[in-house]
């Protein structure tokens, strides 16, 4: 079992906009009313090229697939929350708060995989959730330390407790359950997705411990992540504001880690924090603004990873 991997799928965007639908609970999402919906897409897919060739450049396997046209998928440059895949050769499919994000989802997506040469043994399909207005979004709502079989969850209207609790007996992961906010309007909210506030690489932990208002769930999220020997760099809430939270650590040429990020986060960090994460890891930024403003998501949410095993 490996924490990180070399392989990324991505979705271009064709209808990339500011979603109506998501923007009821993910308060990162701003209105850009200057521009036309037609630059916006265009500025968006120049941004996604271009962190595309980045990722590229390090030795990245990027699999690109672009958006279709068929239905109204402003998000679908967010992949990450409606499917994972695993390890064994199972893939996961997630039940998702906004209806038009539910058309994401894509039979011909594992037939790309599968063309690339990817084994898929079994898909865990918990989209019937939906009927019941339960949701869990993905590695969104849910970041996997997959070499400890540990999976840390907020608790939010997209994250249900009891539906992650099912995942982790299906996948076989230890939950750790918790709360996380922000400030917005002077009243403390729930942060909408996990990996907004935390990301877990192989040795250390990005995680934004002030959004954990309760002691005892803030200390045990710090006593899960020491016992696994990640060494734990917090960041604030202003920082996660930034997308400071919302990073990935992935597999370049000759199996060498990076951490990959927006340029808005990477400039929200100190020298201090930088100087942590550069023992662990090097790091990789690209300017992700207009997707960041419209999208209320950053770098991470941008990659679905794949651990699915090859022919």
């Amino acid at each position: 079992m490996q924490q990180i991997t070399s392989t990324i799928l991505m979705i271009r965007p064709i209808n990339f906009r500011m979603n109506e639908q998501t923007a009821v609970n993910n308060h990162y999402q701003k209105v850009l009313n200057t521009t036309l919906p037609e630059a916006v897409n265009a500025k968006a897919q120049k941004e996604f090229d271009d962190y595309v060739a980045k990722l590229r450049g390090i030795g990245v396997h990027v699999i690109v697939v672009d958006d279709t046209l068929d239905a109204d998928t402003p998000d679908a440059i967010f992949p990450n929350n409606w499917i994972s895949f695993h390890g064994n050769g199972t893939v996961a499919l997630y039940p998702m708060f906004a209806e038009n994000r539910r058309l994401e989802r894509r039979e011909d997506v594992l037939d790309i995989l599968e063309d690339h040469g990817y084994v898929i043994k079994n898909v865990v399909d918990y989209t019937s959730a939906e009927e019941e207005h339960v949701f869990l979004e993905g590695t969104g709502s849910i970041v996997l330390d997959r070499v400890n079989q540990k999976a840390y969850c907020a608790l939010s209207p997209r994250s249900d407790e009891e539906l992650f609790i099912e995942f982790c007996e299906d996948f076989e992961y230890t939950p750790v359950i918790f709360n996380a906010n922000q400030t917005i309007n002077g009243q403390r909210k729930p942060i909408y997705h996990t990996n907004v506030m935390m990301c877990i690489g192989d040795t250390f932990a990005v995680v934004c411990l002030d959004c954990i208002d309760d002691k005892s769930e803030r200390k045990n999220v710090m006593n899960h992540l020491k016992q696994d020997g990640k060494e734990i760099i917090t960041i604030t809430e202003q920082q996660v504001n930034n997308f400071a939270g919302n990073m990935l650590q992935v597999k370049g040429a000759n199996e060498k880690p990076y951490l990959v990020m927006s340029q808005a986060a990477y400039n929200s960090l100190t020298k201090h924090q930088i100087e942590t994460l550069k023992k662990h890891t090097s790091i990789l930024t690209s300017s992700l603004d207009t997707i960041e403003a419209c999208g209320g998501g950053s770098a991470r949410c941008m990659m679905a990873e794949v651990f699915l095993p090859k022919v």
